[in-house]
């Protein structure tokens, strides 16, 4: 941490000296130059059609759809509810289908953007019985303040789902809804069946993780992933140690995290790096070319400290072919830090800028286009198509992106 002021400071030294003569920079034949496409944009084929169109005539070459946006599909999914956004059009319509028939015409890639964590929003519960959340609520990560409070609750009940419900709603500034656990090995293997699934039907050039993560460190207690917990601890004490304990954990459910705090944690983060591993055989087992990236924290250290994503494990250990930090801020400095840092622990894999275009002008999004390049990244990817359409300015996405087209590509 000592050394941040330091990498600030220099990060900032080359775009500044970088930046003094405004001539376009060349991007790479090999460059990736890619949107993330949220799932409203994938609501009709006119949407669909449009949004190829701008990607294609504004120079990008991989588009990143959200097709596994709340627990709910974009797609013909086997094994969870057609999103319900999806009600006016027939059943036949399928985006995923349809987006990757369009951009194959265009010569476009397209990775099949997945929230694996986040199943439902804060705004309001799923319209479908079918959803996980009311198929297996016992499948919801719950927080570390309800913890004794739900292990009370029968888990099947209106009322479990009601209050997990209400704290996401109250929490609305640091949460963004239900999260199913990766602790809880049924709803890992849900996951891996989702994912297995779409890599396997669908001609795909990648599957992009998002939401990869918990929500925060004070997550997840349910009493399932506390008990998984507690069979994982007991084997690595002394006979002494597991008699000292045993009352105690019988009065206090979160006896056993408090104990052992960095053993919690520690547990929590390599449950969420098997449960990728697990996910990277599945998809590679149904298509070797297939890429496999991950939106992940720019910070590695805080990345793996508050969301437990041990994205820098994963670089090392091959379980990524792409990361793409989320370096959304709007200072140029900061940004060019977070892209050093990350291309420096990515080592020989890919990294792809992800760049939060939705809070800059085209201008300062060439300028983080270009800081990438230099950085040493292979590709950019802009968030997001759908919130350049709505600019706060009144500029439409069509101008947004020409704009960088004609500076950038």
């Amino acid at each position: 941490m000592k050394t941040r002021p330091l990498v600030l400071w220099a990060a900032a030294c080359i775009v500044l000296l970088g930046s003094t003569a405004w001539v376009p920079a060349q991007a790479p034949a090999t460059e990736v130059r890619a949107l993330w496409v949220q799932r409203a944009s994938l609501t009709s084929p006119g949407a669909i059609v449009a949004m190829v169109e701008s990607a294609r005539t504004n120079g990008f070459n991989t588009l990143l759809v959200q097709v596994r946006g709340r627990g709910d599909a974009y797609f013909n999914s086997r094994l969870e509810p057609r999103a319900s956004t999806l009600s006016g059009q027939p059943p036949s319509f399928d985006p995923l289908g349809a987006v990757i028939a369009e951009a194959r015409r265009a010569g476009l890639r397209v990775h099949a953007w997945v929230n694996v964590n986040l199943i439902a929003g804060v705004g309001e519960l799923p319209l479908s019985r079918n959803h996980l959340v009311y198929a297996h609520p016992e499948w919801l990560m719950v927080p570390r303040e309800l913890a004794v409070e739900m292990a009370g609750i029968d888990q099947r009940s209106p009322e479990y789902l009601g209050r997990l419900t209400r704290y996401a709603r109250a929490h609305a500034q640091q949460i963004e809804g239900l999260y199913s656990s990766p602790l809880q090995s049924a709803s890992v293997n849900h996951t891996v069946a989702v994912i297995s699934d779409l890599a396997g039907r669908y001609a795909l050039d990648g599957i992009h993780l998002d939401y990869f993560r918990f929500p925060s460190e004070d997550f997840d207690y349910s009493r399932q992933a506390l008990a998984q917990f507690r069979a994982d601890l007991l084997p690595q004490l002394s006979v002494d140690e597991r008699r000292q304990y045993a009352a105690r954990a019988e009065r206090q459910p979160l006896f056993y995290t408090e104990m052992f705090p960095q053993r919690w944690a520690d547990f929590r983060r390599s449950r969420l790096t098997a449960l990728l591993m697990r996910i990277r055989t599945a998809v590679k087992s149904r298509r070797r070319d297939i890429t496999v990236s991950a939106a992940v924290v720019p910070d590695a250290a805080a990345a793996a400290a508050r969301s437990l994503q041990d994205w820098q494990t994963w670089v090392e250990n091959g379980l990524l072919d792409v990361v793409c930090p989320m370096a959304y801020t709007a200072d140029s400095g900061i940004f060019a830090a977070q892209i050093a840092s990350a291309r420096a622990l990515a080592g020989p894999r890919p990294v792809w800028a992800g760049i939060g275009a939705y809070r800059l002008s085209p201008s300062e999004t060439v300028e983080n286009i270009r800081t990438a390049r230099r950085l040493g990244a292979q590709g950019v990817i802009l968030f997001s198509y759908d919130n350049l359409s709505a600019l706060s300015d009144g500029t439409d996405s069509l101008n947004f992106l020409s704009d960088v087209a004609r500076a950038a590509f």
